[in-house]
């Protein structure tokens, strides 16, 4: 199933300064999943995954403040703004428990959502995460990456490699897929952001990504989500790609086995946008470990057999 022509358009609502685009599944149903998408991708990320999940839940995808259709307010983009956005954002549909499915920046917005609204949270499905990074050589498997990233936030330079050379959607978003992204896909990723003032909120992203205690207000943020990440019971799903980007296999089984009810689904070869790689396989998944969590309830042991 390729769901290219499954896709739900994309609507859109007022939320605080902004609007914020979305895509939904026409039929509602009893229970709701959340796909969080990351930088600098949107809810078109997830066009193959959610015909897959349609059939036993509601699906709503947003597209971040500042990307895909969402609009560009005149913010900071920082980590705290994402999630006073998403909250608004879920406050204006009445979402008041989801499955959360999340990657990248969305995986931190997911982990710090579930530890100030616990309730909220039904379940977890998530890959490439997020997580403090106590030295440089922790943030990323391969070394000229994280050089990469280290001039991404270099006075100047991050400036000029982001905003002007538009290098995140044209070099870090293809590299971090196995398959060729056609051009009509890339076309869609390239379109929100047409000039450099378009592109600050994909440039703020690296900048605060938690390395070596800085930034310290995200630091502090997700550490405090990662610690109630860990005393969680909800049920987890960890999907993961071989060699992986931020999460390689083994770091993903010993992550797996800090925390409470959560399996690790390897997924084969992929970096770090495993959607564009192995659609078929997550959306098929999540819909599984769905229905096996409703059969079972949240309490019990997870019931999801294994492939």
């Amino acid at each position: 199933m390729t769901g290219a022509d499954m896709t739900p358009a994309l609507s859109e609502i007022p939320v605080l300064s902004s609007t914020m685009a979305y895509r939904e599944t026409p039929m509602p149903r009893e229970r709701t999943v959340l796909f969080l998408h990351g930088n600098p991708t949107s809810s078109y990320i997830w066009r193959n995954i959610i015909p897959h999940v349609a059939p036993v839940a509601r699906c709503i995808a947003p597209d971040l403040i500042g990307f895909g259709a969402s609009g560009k307010p005149d913010i900071a983009y920082r980590f705290a703004d994402h999630a006073r956005f998403l909250d608004a954002f879920l406050d204006r549909l009445g979402i008041t428990q989801a499955y959360l499915v999340a990657q990248d920046w969305g995986t931190a917005l997911a982990f710090h959502l579930a530890a100030r609204r616990p309730d909220l949270v039904r379940g977890l499905a998530f890959m490439e995460f997020i997580r403090p990074a106590p030295r440089w050589e922790d943030f990323h498997q391969v070394p000229a990456a994280r050089e990469t990233f280290k001039q991404f936030r270099t006075p100047g330079a991050g400036e000029a490699m982001i905003l002007h050379d538009n290098v995140f959607v044209e070099r870090v978003l293809p590299r971090g897929v196995k398959r060729t992204l056609s051009e009509a896909e890339m076309a869609v990723y390239r379109a929100p952001f047409p000039t450099p003032e378009t592109r600050r909120p994909v440039w703020r992203f690296p900048n605060e990504l938690p390395i070596e205690g800085e930034p310290a207000d995200v630091w502090a943020l997700l550490a405090e989500a990662h610690a109630a990440l860990r005393a969680s019971r909800y049920p987890k799903l960890l999907f993961v790609g071989d060699p992986g980007a931020l999460v390689s296999p083994a770091f993903a089984a010993e992550f797996a086995a800090t925390l409470t009810d959560c399996r690790v689904v390897p997924l084969g070869p992929g970096a770090h946008f495993l959607q564009e790689d192995h659609p078929d396989t997550i959306g098929r998944t999540v819909a599984e470990w769905i229905v096996a969590v409703e059969a079972r309830g949240t309490d019990a042991p997870s019931a999801l057999p294994r492939p």
